[in-house]
């Protein structure tokens, strides 16, 4: 397989992902030091010598071999010992939050406790804003070079990659996801993110404009509402399905624009997050240019984005909390990113391959456990191939969507992330029942082992499904599909349009007029044509309608954590 053959894979099933650094792509984009560095590395993704845990053991038990107040030792179920930090990491220190407060992290294939970790309350994040401002305005981190930041982020990268398998050991133990994707997916997604925008640290150019002759004017890129060096923190909240995926995402544009960053983790999946903190120390990143704070999210969160001295929220989540974020952003006219929810379209046209149709529609909704925010989990199939799709999908659903715990290599669908989003998914699924819709498969919780435990439900297809249906309009996030049929490509782009959100979409054809022509006239800020759930860190992510504001990832990333400032100068004009 070559460079540009793997690039083409889906982010939710790709295992080699390559570490790409970016070239200058335009040289009037951003400004920070006049430093230029090109790299392009398009070398493999390179496994580090550290053993590879293909085959992890059985066994389900964690043992604690010792404990302090702010970490404790663990052993994973496949056999991996570590030291968990369980402090809020503030100033680049583990401390105990204010009240002593924790938050429980469960396993949700055994509902077992695997850690307490401290929660933040009102003052922890006072102080955790204010050891970011702070960090602005020291020598250590304002004085710091572009070309020096990136050195910090490939070392950040580095370690990611050297952690690898612990870190893909805390996301599935915490998550639920298998271990295989959070190692061969997520992992390799951290490293790469990371490496890619520290290549853009010191190639980030502003543009000379003449004017007049005795004038002219030029730009420079500054981080946020700031003037001069002095750079303004950022708040981040980042959601439970892909913890260290979405964390990097909004750390890699910051730190390489300059930011300091404040970010909560969802209180689900309060772990990986931690360990990463110990990372960014080992990296040399000064204190307070990373903190990192867990917590309940109406108190910590709360106080995030209501913080004064806070100019920018980036925040990944539902739609309903995103409008929350919003009115207490707007208070203070704070900068805002928002990637929300989604109700992604999948259409099937009569010419489309059938088989490779079915495969991508699968994988789009099932892996991960459905809880992708771009989940294509509405199916339109066109009439004259809908009687054929069904039978084969529901095939590959059998054969494929193998549900058990995330340790075991065969496993394709572990449990859900909380018993909370259990309870969600299996509600929705009663909702269709109810409604009238017929359920093709599945459609109940699953008893894995015999032992009553554990958040796994049945991938779920519902069909004959209407537009009035709330499991049609509403955002699951989980392993339910709706599929219903269409006749004409003008009935497709309606169905497909006929929704509040509007992140992603696909489009199955061999008419390549047709794929682009559809792709022009849906309403998302994604469309993939013959596949779905492609991502690249070159490529701008993001939606429409309810699903979001701004956009993450490729020089888009870089805009939404920079400003323009035009300079203009007179040399010789006079009054």
């Amino acid at each position: 397989m070559n460079f540009f053959s793997l690039l083409s894979l889906p982010r939710s099933r790709r295992s080699v992902i390559f570490n790409l650094l970016p070239t200058p792509f335009s040289s009037s984009l951003f400004c920070d030091t006049p430093f230029v560095r090109p790299r392009l590395n398009i070398a493999l993704f390179n496994p580090s010598p550290r053993p590879f845990i293909s085959t992890p053991p059985k066994s389900r038990f964690r043992t604690i071999a010792a404990m302090s107040d702010l970490s404790v030792d663990l052993t994973a179920p496949n056999g991996v010992k570590y030291t968990q930090p369980t402090g809020l990491f503030i100033n680049n220190e583990f401390v105990k939050s204010a009240k002593g407060e924790t938050i429980d992290s469960i396993d949700p294939a055994t509902e077992e406790k695997i850690a307490s970790v401290q929660a933040a309350e009102v003052e922890d994040i006072d102080k955790a804003v204010k050891a970011a401002y702070a960090a602005l305005r020291h020598e250590s981190w304002k004085g710091v070079s572009a070309t020096d930041r990136g050195i910090m982020m490939y070392k950040l990268a580095d370690l990611i990659e050297e952690h690898k398998e612990t870190l893909a050991t805390i996301d599935a133990w915490d998550n639920g996801k298998t271990y295989n994707d959070a190692l061969d997916i997520d992992l390799a997604e951290c490293v790469t993110v990371i490496r890619y925008y520290a290549g853009w640290a010191d190639k980030t150019y502003g543009q000379t404009i003449s004017t007049i002759p005795q004038k002219f004017a030029y730009t420079i890129r500054q981080p946020i509402g700031v003037v001069a060096q002095v750079q303004k923190l950022t708040l981040f909240r980042i959601p439970w399905n892909y913890p260290l995926s979405m964390a990097t995402w909004k750390l890699g544009p910051a730190l390489a624009c300059g930011n300091t960053v404040v970010l909560k983790a969802a209180e689900q999946t309060p772990l990986s997050i931690l360990f990463l903190g110990t990372l960014i120390k080992k990296a040399g990143f000064p204190p307070g240019v990373v903190n990192f704070v867990n917590g309940y999210g109406r108190v910590a969160g709360g106080a995030l984005v209501s913080h004064p001295l806070v100019d920018k929220v980036a925040f990944t989540g539902s739609t309903a909390t995103a409008r929350v974020i919003m009115g207490e952003a707007a208070k203070t006219l704070k900068n805002i990113t928002l990637e929300t929810g989604g109700k992604s379209p999948l259409l099937v046209f009569g010419d489309a391959d059938l088989e490779q149709a079915v495969k991508w529609s699968h994988m789009g909704i099932m892996s991960n456990q459905g809880q992708i925010c771009t989940a294509t989990s509405r199916i339109l199939v066109q009439e004259s191939v809908y009687d054929e799709f069904i039978p084969e999908f529901l095939e590959t659903l059998k054969t494929v969507s193998k549900v058990g715990s995330q340790w075991d290599n065969d496993t394709y669908q572990g449990p859900q992330v909380s018993k909370v989003q259990y309870e969600r998914v299996l509600e929705y699924i009663d909702i269709g029942k109810k409604e009238g819709a017929r359920l093709a498969a599945g459609g109940e919780p699953l008893n894995i082992g015999g032992k009553g435990t554990g958040f796994f439900v049945a991938p779920t297809v519902f069909t004959n499904v209407t537009t009035k249906m709330r499991v049609w309009g509403e955002e699951i996030f989980g392993p339910v599909v709706v599929i219903a049929s269409f006749k004409t490509e003008e009935d497709a782009i309606a169905l497909a349009n006929d929704s509040q959100y509007g992140l992603g979409a696909a489009v199955f054809t061999q008419n390549i007029e047709r794929a682009h022509r559809v792709a022009s006239e849906i309403e998302s800020g994604m469309v993939w044509i013959n596949s779905t759930q492609d991502s690249d860190p070159r490529v701008p992510f993001g939606g429409v309608k309810q699903s979001g504001i701004g956009r993450e990832l490729g020089e888009a990333g870089l805009e939404a954590y920079s400003q323009i400032k035009a300079v203009h100068v007179n040399m010789g004009t006079r009054l």
